[in-house]
């Protein structure tokens, strides 16, 4: 039986579970936003032992703790749903407070099940100040960077580089009211432009700078374990996507390609120090011809890859669920 901690919104599980199913594996997707809503569940420690039961109310259809050979971790929600809503909005929270305690602790208890993603794991893992350090342990290029929230910090950063990125660091969106989100993408700045900014600017919270990389071109490495799948990303052919690809994205040139040596002995390397499975790695190959290392979301998306290229990732990922059954 795999279990997938995901959520309703998510499609990356959907053609995973096809193969699994089609295979004669078991699937039990929980998606964790509507945990008091659409499932039931029990965890016990007796004379027994310890182990759980999930059933999901709509299809009856049961998870039994002692049956689980792997896990996909897929970017599980909060709770946010209630069977009964109170007038007061303080019940509320603390039923779903108390839900979203339940859910962590299940999935710490099932932490030593083989999987992909991990609560344990993952989080560490997205430090950009973490990641940095590893990439230099393994001689990869990486962007100056600054962290501070100090306009004179920044200002001697600035000095030493003609343009720069300005990125958030973990809040990648802002919702401004009922409707309208911002979305905060890479940004390209001049260092004469970021030097005349106040410095209330820079103090009302953690500032995330680099130095500007100039790109041929760039390229998402998804790692699956010891497999690894290289796209090149054509960013440079149009003007939307150059400073960050996202903006781009529906007209983007993409390629399957052999994976560069260099690359793959560091990608395998840096997930065997950050105790990951799984990661998607973002490089920018200058015009120099030499390979720098961005991050790696290690729960990042993977399907617009496979939907753009035809390149099956979904099978791969199923495959290494599949192989504890």
């Amino acid at each position: 039986m795999i279990l997938i901690y995901t959520n309703k919104e998510d499609v990356h599980p959907t053609n995973i579970i096809r193969y699994l199913s089609s295979w004669g594996i078991s699937v039990f997707r929980l998606n964790t936003e509507c945990l008091l809503t659409d499932y039931e569940f029990n965890w016990w420690a007796d004379a027994r032992g310890t182990d759980f039961r999930i059933r999901n109310i709509k299809t009856n259809y049961t998870l039994s703790g002692h049956d689980i050979t792997a896990i996909y971790d897929r970017r599980p929600q909060k709770p946010t749903e209630l069977l009964l809503t109170s007038d007061n909005e303080e019940i509320n929270r603390y039923n779903l407070m108390e839900a979203n305690g339940f859910l962590n602790f299940l999935r710490y208890y099932t932490k030593n099940i083989f999987s992909i993603g991990s609560i344990v794991e993952d989080r560490p893992a997205a430090s950009k100040m973490l990641q940095m350090q590893y990439a230099y342990q393994l001689g990869m290029f990486t962007p100056h960077t600054c962290f501070s929230n100090s306009h004179e910090q920044i200002r001697q950063f600035a000095q030493q580089h003609k343009y720069l990125s300005i990125k958030p660091i973990d809040a990648d969106s802002v919702f401004l009211d009922d409707h309208a989100q911002k979305v905060f993408y890479t940004q390209r700045v001049s260092s004469q432009d970021l030097l005349r900014q106040p410095d209330l600017a820079f103090q009302q919270t953690a500032c995330f700078v680099q130095e500007y990389i100039e790109k041929q071109y760039e390229l998402r490495l998804t790692v699956v374990e010891d497999e690894v799948i290289t796209c090149k990303i054509y960013s440079q052919e149009q003007s939307a996507s150059q400073t960050d690809w996202r903006l781009g994205s529906d007209n983007l040139h993409l390629e399957i390609i052999p994976t560069p040596e260099p690359l793959q002995t560091f990608c395998l390397k840096f997930l065997q120090l950050m105790h990951l499975r799984f990661g998607c790695f973002d490089f920018i190959r200058t015009p120099a011809g030499e390979y720098v290392f961005l991050e790696c979301n290690p729960n990042g998306q993977w399907l617009w890859i496979e939907l753009q290229t035809g390149y099956d990732i979904s099978r791969i990922l199923a495959h290494h669920l599949a192989k504890y059954e």
